[in-house]
């Protein structure tokens, strides 16, 4: 019987370090490094969230940045990582991605999840996952008389 790939096994599909995210704990064996979530739902929303906050908080844009910050060079082939991603997503690694929407997210959620296990599981949730993206705030207009 073929071995689950790391990120399935954890329920951690986008095989987040393990920063003490709630519900997660860090994965048994000698190269412990990512987080076990308690459900694959569980690392679903870890993955839409972490993109979440890395595209509405800290500002990154495009592809190219987002997966630079995800997968930073010293341990991955970053280029052609963000290259898969831009690709699955239907956009070029430099272009601004703008706002935050559930369709985005989805489709970034998708490509990550098939670059780091080689297949993507889970069917519909993770299109239900991501229509649950945490509103950012918009900054309201001032109004002048």
């Amino acid at each position: 019987m073929p071995v689950l790939p790391r990120g399935i096994r954890n329920n951690n599909p986008g095989n987040l370090n393990f920063a003490h995210q709630a519900g997660a704990v860090l994965e048994p064996g000698p190269n412990a490094r990512f987080a076990r979530f308690p459900t694959a739902e569980a690392g679903l929303e870890a993955l839409r969230d972490q993109l979440t906050r890395y595209i509405a908080r800290d500002k990154l844009s495009t592809v190219n940045a987002i997966i630079a910050k995800w997968a930073p060079p010293n341990e991955n082939n970053t280029s052609a990582y963000a290259q898969f991603v831009a690709r699955k997503i239907g956009v070029e690694a430099s272009a601004d991605l703008g706002p935050v929407t559930p369709p985005l997210i989805g489709k970034m959620m998708m490509a990550i999840i098939e670059y780091e296990n080689g297949q993507t599981p889970y069917g519909d949730l993770v299109a239900q996952v991501a229509a649950e993206v945490p509103q950012t705030p918009q900054k309201t207009p001032i109004k002048t008389a």
